[in-house]
C-alpha cells in the first residue's frame, strides 16, 4: 500500500513540475503583458571596492537591457510597448548553489532543483514585488579576475546566474551577458560553437544574408560574438551592437513558422 502511495506522490510531483514548466513557457512568451526581470547583485570579490559598487547600483544601470528588448520586439511587430521591465534589487548575501562544469545528468538535475529553491528564497525582498525572471549576478573585481566562470540561464524555473565585472566601464558588456541569459530563460538556445565560441552560420549571424557576408555589423545576441571574417569574431561592448536574429525570435515566439 505504502509503495503505491509513494509512486502516486512521485507521479503527482512529476505532473506538477511538467505543468509548471508548460505554464511558465506559455505565460512568458505570449507577449500580452510586460515580463518582470529582477537583477540580484552578489559580491563575488568580497572587498570594499566591489561592495561599494554593488550598493550604488540602480535601475538605470540595467535600463539598456529593457530598451534592447523593446526595440528588438518592435522590429518583429510585437505590439507590447514594454515587453520587459528590468529592476535592480538589493545585493544578495547568500550565493547560489555551485554547479561543477563536468556534472553528469543526475548531478545537473539535482543542481537545477536546488537552484530553483534558492531563487525562490533569495528573491523575496520586502517592499518589492517578486519578479517573474530572477537573474543573480556575481560581480568580480576586474583587477584580480581576468576571466570569469560561464554564465547560465534556466528555462525551468526562470532563473539565471551571470558572472560580470564590478566596473562602470564594463557595464555595457555586462548587460549583453544578462540579456543573453534572460533569453535563455525564455527558451532561446546558444548559437555559437562551444569549442571555438565562433558564431554559427546562419543562425548565429545577425545578418546572414548580408553581402558581402563579412564583416557582420552586429552580433546575434545568442551567438555572443560578431563575425569579423571567416576566422575571427569579437564580443560586443554594448547592446547597441547586438540584434535578436530570426531563429532566436522564433524560439521566444516573436515570430511563427
Amino acid at each position: 500500500m505504502w509503495r503505491h502511495i509513494r509512486i502516486g506522490l512521485l507521479l503527482l510531483a512529476l505532473a506538477l513540475a511538467l505543468w509548471t514548466h508548460w505554464y511558465d513557457r506559455l505565460s512568458t512568451t505570449d507577449w500580452d503583458e510586460t515580463l518582470t526581470v529582477g537583477v540580484f547583485p552578489i559580491d563575488a570579490a568580497a572587498d570594499e571596492v566591489s561592495g561599494a559598487y554593488l550598493r550604488n547600483l540602480t535601475d538605470a544601470d540595467v535600463a539598456d537591457i529593457e530598451e534592447f528588448f523593446g526595440e528588438e520586439a518592435a522590429r518583429y511587430d510585437i505590439a507590447l510597448a514594454r515587453p520587459v521591465r528590468v529592476m535592480m534589487y538589493p545585493p544578495v548575501s547568500e550565493a547560489p548553489p555551485a554547479r561543477e562544469p563536468d556534472s553528469g545528468l543526475v548531478a545537473t538535475m539535482w543542481w537545477s532543483l536546488r537552484m530553483r529553491a534558492y531563487a525562490s528564497r533569495a528573491s523575496r525582498v520586502s517592499g518589492k514585488p517578486p519578479p517573474q525572471i530572477r537573474i543573480f549576478v556575481h560581480f568580480h573585481d576586474p583587477q584580480f579576475t581576468s576571466k570569469v566562470p560561464h554564465s547560465v540561464g534556466l528555462q525551468k524555473g526562470l532563473v539565471g546566474v551571470v558572472h560580470a565585472y564590478a566596473d562602470d566601464r564594463l557595464r555595457g558588456s555586462n548587460n549583453v551577458v544578462i540579456a543573453h541569459e534572460v533569453l535563455h530563460t525564455l527558451g532561446a538556445s546558444d548559437k555559437y560553437d562551444p569549442a571555438t565560441l565562433a558564431p554559427l552560420f546562419p543562425d548565429g549571424f545577425a545578418e546572414p544574408d548580408r553581402e558581402p557576408r563579412y564583416p557582420q555589423r552586429f552580433s546575434e545576441i545568442m551567438a555572443g560574438r560578431r563575425a569579423v571574417n571567416a576566422e575571427e569574431s569579437e564580443m560586443p561592448t554594448s547592446l547597441r551592437d547586438a540584434l535578436v536574429g530570426e531563429a532566436t525570435a522564433l524560439e521566444i515566439r516573436w515570430v511563427t513558422q
